[in-house]
């Protein structure tokens, strides 16, 4: 008894019509134009530098020691996260952010069409901070105690809340 009724030339047109899909779809992308590297939007605070790490997390940044902030990513041409190690040793044109104690955040490593585009360097953004970075260096330095020579008149001297 044969309970099994198939229909073997409907078979037969499924097998023919999927392998003419396939060889459509092969000769459709071999008439694909090369991709090009995509452009990533960076936040208007980069800066554009090169990037040696020689042991996580120091780094050089254009040549002068600096160090990665806990929790920085690196990012590769393809916009993967890198760890250090895999990049270690290697002068590396890229894109990067500071954090807020000055220590390097965000790294994006730049392809050829990113390296065309024009950022400022450390250099000019140190020069336009209007004085930034040393309003925060002075939080961390020690501020000297005001001295009295013994002869401010008792009506200048600083009042103090009761």
């Amino acid at each position: 008894m044969n309970r099994c009724n198939t229909s073997y030339p409907l078979l037969a047109a499924l097998i023919i019509f999927g392998a003419c899909a396939s060889l459509h779809s092969l000769s459709a992308s071999a008439q694909t134009e090369e991709a090009k590297p995509n452009i990533r939007n960076f936040p208007k605070t980069a800066f554009r530098g090169q990037l040696q790490i020689t042991g996580a997390p120091d780094a050089l940044m254009d040549g002068k020691t600096d160090r990665l902030s806990p929790g920085s990513t690196i990012r590769d041409i393809n916009n993967m996260l890198v760890l250090p190690g895999a990049v270690s040793g290697t002068k590396l044109v890229v894109n990067y952010t500071r954090d807020n104690t000055g220590l390097v955040q965000r790294v994006w490593i730049l392809n050829p069409e990113e390296i065309k585009q024009k950022l400022p360097s450390q250099l000019a953004a140190a020069a336009n901070d209007n004085g930034i970075l040393s309003n925060i260096r002075s939080l961390f330095e020690p501020t000297p105690a005001p001295q009295d020579d013994g002869k401010t008149p008792y009506n200048k001297l600083p009042k103090y809340g009761q």
